[in-house]
């Protein structure tokens, strides 16, 4: 029986690319990027085979955490542009049959938000169980333990109505009461606005936070706490994150969703893998693809990863999605992570797996962290915790586009410096060069789309070692995919004495080698790659 494409949707065939949208493209030389600058980038997002653009936060907000803290749900923060740049980015990118997903941040707000305003105007305002509000302890101490992420106490006294209130993040994040039914209505109705308008879908911003302990009991020590570990992770987070009321919430969020035709759920989710298949729900009704960090986080080794790959797939629901994250705006940049070499065995690896892929920008050319000096650092995680060097800062820098002295960032001056060597590593030197790593990505993106074996076909372990991961993708009517990867900087060989196989290099990390026919054992290059289109 054939399997019918037509049974999968857009996100379940096709590449997700994250813009962090003060660092895309600049369009009026105030050196932060903006929305007619992800516009006039869309034909290469879309040369590249792109399906879908997520763009983190763009509304109105204090930038206290860079778009993270909202003040106003349904517009535009001027820096980007104005409701009329969106509907156009958001025309544009419809145009070329690609999607456009929004980041959604319905755990807290800014403390400018009118919402919080009024909250914290009195204790009898009627907003005032919109957020977590608590009595000081006899001696005036916080209601618990609980920390914030970005270092010291989650709790914050306000002198006015002598109270204290919760604040996951910094204390300009004032998380929202999400047991209250009208902060609940009212969210769903900031989705619907955005809906309304034609947007693809969420990535819903630290979803397993949004539902806190009803006691607000204290959390445990962590006995694995180590001192360059970031505060927070002081105590074990078991009462103030990933409370089993916040399915009932996300079951929400995905009937909303669902009113609106083939529309994606996506949520931020740390957490260990048996609990994050949770949130995709009982018979599918909550996050469509709880976001899958396994690859940011492992260790770059072929047995872990070929153990975590086994494991997630074992783990999935019967009818849930898998996805495969290998960089984000919160994590140094993959380049610097696992080195230049393995970046492109790591690209072939993201864009063969079982599931949806997500690409950070600038990871396709191979973007580094850029060392950013102590006076120049602004993300707060970095400015609250200075000594442990935890800055997210180094992998947001502007996209390297050209040799031009911005790297065709901007004509002003960037709101962070750019790497050192953008004049080699950039779109425009990348584009033309058939042994350049875009090129890799670009080949990869069109054989994944071409292949039903690779963009919905079916995962089958073949080997793992210490240097070589190895599977086979395969489609219902009979195509299959080698894929070997050597992820060591040794030569070594590849064969397994219960796989035998005949084929021909559809793709190499060295384009000399494709086209070769293979059968049964294969030396392998250090760092390199290979997807084998199997005859037997």
């Amino acid at each position: 029986m054939k399997e019918n494409q037509n049974q999968f949707i857009w996100w379940q065939k096709g590449i997700i690319y994250q813009v962090y949208p003060r660092s895309y493209q600049d369009s009026n030389n105030d050196g932060v990027g903006d929305l007619k600058g992800i516009t006039s980038r869309l034909d290469y997002l879309k040369w590249l085979g792109v399906e879908a653009l997520w763009i983190s936060p763009i509304f109105p907000s204090p930038m206290a955490d860079f778009g993270y803290d909202i003040a106003d749900y349904c517009d535009i923060h001027p820096l980007f542009g104005t409701m009329q740049d969106f509907d156009k980015l958001l025309q544009e990118v419809h145009a070329r049959e690609m999607k456009l997903i929004l980041d959604l941040v319905p755990n807290h707000t800014s403390d400018q938000h009118p919402w919080f305003l009024e909250a914290r105007s009195s204790r009898d305002n009627p907003k005032r169980d919109w957020y977590i509000w608590h009595d000081a302890k006899p001696d005036g101490a916080e209601p618990n333990n609980w920390l914030a992420m970005f270092g010291g106490s989650a709790w914050e006294w306000d002198e006015k109505t002598e109270q204290y209130y919760y604040h996951a993040f910094l204390k300009e994040q004032p998380d929202l009461n999400w047991r209250n039914p009208e902060v609940q209505e009212a969210m769903f109705n900031v989705m619907r606005f955005w809906l309304d308008k034609g947007v693809d879908g969420f990535r819903v911003d630290v979803m397993w936070h949004m539902i806190k302990d009803e006691q607000l009991r204290n959390n445990p020590k962590n006995p694995d706490y180590k001192p360059h570990m970031a505060t927070y992770e002081q105590l074990i987070p078991a009462y103030s994150t990933d409370q089993p009321e916040v399915h009932a919430i996300v079951q929400m969020m995905r009937q909303v969703t669902d009113s609106y035709e083939e529309r994606l759920l996506i949520g931020e989710i740390y957490l260990p893998i048996e609990k994050l298949v949770t949130y995709y729900g009982t018979e599918q009704q909550e996050a469509h693809l709880p976001f899958n960090f396994q690859l940011l986080t492992l260790p770059w080794d072929a047995t872990e990863i070929a153990a975590a790959i086994d494991t997630y797939e074992g783990t999935l629901p019967p009818d849930g999605w898998p996805n495969w994250v290998l960089g984000n705006h919160d994590q140094p940049r993959l380049a610097s992570r696992i080195g230049p070499e393995q970046a492109r065995v790591a690209a072939m690896l993201l864009l063969s797996l079982r599931g949806t892929p997500t690409i950070y920008y600038g990871e396709e050319i191979g973007m580094c962290n850029v060392t950013i000096p102590k006076e120049e650092v602004q993300d707060p995680q970095g400015l609250n915790m200075p000594d442990l060097d935890l800055s997210r800062d180094p992998s947001r820098t502007p996209m390297q586009w050209d040799t031009s002295i911005n790297a065709g960032f901007s004509d002003g001056k960037p709101w962070l410096r750019l790497a050192s060597d953008h004049k080699e590593v950039n779109v425009a030197l990348q584009q033309d060069d058939p042994k350049s790593l875009l090129s890799l990505y670009k080949r990869l993106i069109k054989l994944r789309q071409q292949e039903p074996a690779l963009h919905i076909g079916k995962y089958a372990p073949i080997h793992a070692d210490k240097q070589v991961l190895a599977y086979v993708r395969e489609a219902a009517e009979g195509q299959r995919f080698l894929v070997v990867l050597n992820m060591s900087a040794e030569p070594c060989k590849f064969e397994s004495a219960h796989f035998e196989f005949n084929g021909t290099i559809e793709i190499a990390c060295d384009p000399e080698k494709e086209r070769v026919a293979v059968s049964n054992a294969i030396n392998l290059e250090r760092n390199e790659g290979l997807i084998i289109r199997l005859t037997a």
